[in-house]
């Protein structure tokens, strides 16, 4: 019998805004307004309707919070971890009322200084960021993740567990779609049983599913097409979605024999292949406490590039993963921030040759407290399947 699915309980809730406020108040900032999307739920446990309604999380430095809403949604609101639990004022706002009023009232109630920095959600709606504007004049507003990306980049235990168990679904998919019929099908064909397999194999959500055969595999976000899978040619399949409102995201390459076995990998992919292999693996030990994110970048770069492959790899190295499929920390040149335990992100360099044909590898890792925690645990090696 499969064991129940971790959750964030009620009180991870409630830390999390006591550390968030200790942080505003810290650096001097008045207030964190978070609108609808993960920062919510993050911080109030709150997967709202993204919509033209304002619903907006009020967190002051140094006083009581308030979830305001619009009425129609007040009983969803009201259902959320902080409001249950007492911690945070339900605000409903009816059709003709004035939203963005509202939270400036809310603002101007608080003790801080009308001068003091505010902080919005780094994906609110513009609509939403000119209407706070018109009703906050001289108040600078910044982006949440000045505060909210350290808090979010490290995961806890939970967090963690519910990681794990997306990986190892998106393992098992990319299992079963190498197992299957692939030469005569559409990429795009291919792309929608991949999203069927995610939401079988647990997640409540398939956000993307590449399917990129033959020369698509040179280009790394490839939209599924109507281009037919031959035999003799590699796949790039590229999948992701959300289990338990954490994400998934895997890479891995495939090639297409047929039932002809002259059809195998060409000598040209495989020392491409090889070359990435090594370089992934490589990045993926390299990972500890303190060693900065564009080191890891730098060690899957130096070693393509000395391979002669440098000018094919035209991406980072990887992106932070947890509520969002692309959040802090990015593994990326320039990127000096140290890793600590419990960040996680992907390792997934690419080499790419353009009208001709491209390979990625990518894994979850988690920065252990000595060393790396590969959550995907399905093969690295190039997979060659009759398809």
């Amino acid at each position: 019998m499969n064991a129940p699915r971790p959750v964030i309980p009620d009180a991870r809730y409630g830390e999390r805004l006591a550390r968030t406020q200790a942080l505003l108040h810290e650096r001097g900032i008045a207030a964190l307004l978070v609108g609808v999307g993960a920062d919510l739920r993050y911080l109030a446990g709150y997967v709202a309707m993204p919509l033209e309604r304002l619903t907006m999380l009020v967190l002051p430095a140094g006083s009581r919070p308030s979830l305001v809403a619009p009425r129609l949604e007040a009983m969803a609101a009201a259902a959320t971890p902080l409001v249950r639990t007492g911690l945070v004022d339900l605000v409903a706002w009816d059709e003709t009322d004035d939203a963005h009023a509202i939270v400036a009232g809310l603002l101007a109630a608080a003790p801080e200084p009308s001068n003091q920095r505010v902080l919005v959600s780094d994906r609110l709606w513009a609509m939403h960021v000119l209407g706070l504007e018109r009703v906050l004049p001289g108040r600078g507003l910044g982006l949440a993740s000045e505060i909210l990306g350290e808090l979010r980049m490290v995961k806890d235990p939970d967090e963690l567990a519910l990681l794990r168990l997306a990986a190892h679904a998106a393992d098992r998919v990319v299992a079963q779609i190498a197992a299957g019929r692939l030469i005569g099908r559409t990429e795009l064909d291919v792309s929608r049983e991949v999203r069927e397999r995610l939401v079988a194999e647990g997640h409540e959500s398939a956000e993307f599913a590449i399917v990129a055969s033959g020369p698509n595999s040179a280009s790394p976000h490839h939209d599924a097409s109507d281009r037919v899978i031959g035999a003799g040619e590699p796949i790039v399949l590229d999948i992701g979605g959300a289990l338990g409102g954490y994400c998934s995201d895997t890479t891995r390459t495939l090639w297409v024999t047929g039932s002809n076995p002259g059809a195998g990998p060409t000598p040209e992919f495989r020392a491409l292949f090889d070359c990435l292999r090594e370089a992934q693996a490589e990045a993926c030990t390299a990972v500890r406490p303190g060693v900065a994110c564009d080191a890891i970048d730098a060690v899957a770069r130096g070693r393509i590039t000395a391979d002669g492959h440098g000018p094919g790899f035209i991406h980072r190295t990887g992106h932070g993963i947890g509520l969002e499929t692309h959040e802090d920390p990015y593994i990326v040149a320039g990127n000096g921030e140290p890793l600590r335990p419990g960040m996680t992100f992907s390792v997934e360099p690419g080499i790419y040759v353009a009208g001709h044909h491209g390979a990625r590898i990518e894994d979850i890792v988690v920065c252990g407290r000595d060393g790396p925690d590969l959550l995907n645990e399905s093969s690295r090696d190039l997979w060659v399947v009759a398809g």
